[in-house]
């Protein structure tokens, strides 16, 4: 019962009903906030200022082949389908253990 007591004293946090105790921020939290906002805002400007212009960047993966769907395809084929596959794999199920032997 003691126990009880004790864990059912204090309300956890997940409760926010109508006596909820609302946090005030903290001076480090403030601190906090604004090096957030200084560190999203120096990733905007690296997202508005790119490294190529749009002139630099086109074309730039030309030489590079594209896989066609038959290659793709190709390959998924003969994983599934050009497997070696031996007696001993297709009866490995019966062999639990060799005890016996």
């Amino acid at each position: 019962m003691r126990l009880g007591t004790v864990l059912l004293k204090q309300i956890p946090y997940r409760f926010r009903g109508k006596y909820r105790i609302v946090k005030k921020p903290s001076f480090e939290d403030l601190l906090k906030l604004r090096h957030d906002f200084e560190r999203e805002e120096r990733n905007m400007l690296i997202l508005r200022h790119p490294y190529l212009t749009s002139q630099q960047s086109r074309g730039h993966m030309n030489h590079i082949e594209k896989p066609t769907l038959s290659k793709i395809y190709g390959k998924l084929k003969d994983e599934k389908f050009s497997k070696s596959i031996t007696i001993a794999d297709r009866l490995s199920h019966l062999k639990v253990s060799e005890a016996w032997d």
